[in-house]
């Protein structure tokens, strides 16, 4: 009688046994169940703020429907001399015309300043640096007083904090609406 409870015990028991045992296996895999297939990145909040500017800005340039201007253009960074400017860049019917060095007065090759060549560009190149999640990024808009036109008119950009002579400076200067 005593071996029958026994094993009526050990038969109620078991399932009891096997079932935790179960459960506990689950718990461990839990955060790994429980953990969202799809991985959002996650913005920096200084990131948040300059793609705040970045699209005030740009609406504040796209409603002024300005197609044909020049400007200034000054590259500081670890690149050949003429790539570095200072240049004037003209748009015409928002498409590059010329860019001429400020110091000869002669054309330089428009390929080393392509990346910047109109306004639309530079909003492009601060976009982009907010999509690589740049280490240090500081831009500055037009605004002066009665006249905002909502364009850049300095970019530093320092994508990788731990490496040397990657930084990107772009100032832009005397921009004047052309008919």
């Amino acid at each position: 009688m005593l071996k029958t409870l026994k094993i009526q015990w050990i038969k109620l028991r078991l399932p009891i046994v096997i079932g935790a045992g179960l459960v506990m296996s689950l718990g461990l895999n839990a955060p790994t169940m429980s953990q969202s297939p799809i991985q959002i990145p996650q913005l920096s909040q200084s990131a948040y703020s300059n793609l705040g500017q970045l699209r005030i800005n740009q609406r504040l340039w796209n409603r002024q429907n300005i197609s044909n201007y020049r400007y200034t253009l000054t590259r500081s960074c670890f690149c050949t001399t003429e790539a570095r400017g200072p240049v004037i860049i003209e748009v015409r019917n928002g498409r590059t015309a010329s860019v001429t060095s400020v110091a000869t007065g002669q054309p330089v090759n428009p390929e080393l300043f392509q990346k910047y060549d109109t306004i639309p560009r530079l909003f492009g190149v601060i976009r982009d640096a907010i999509a690589k999640k740049a280490s240090s990024l500081t831009v500055q808009y037009n605004s002066t007083l009665g006249s905002t036109l909502g364009y850049p008119t300095q970019i530093n950009i320092d994508y990788d904090s731990q490496m040397a002579d990657e930084e990107l400076y772009l100032t832009i200067e005397n921009l004047e609406v052309i008919n």
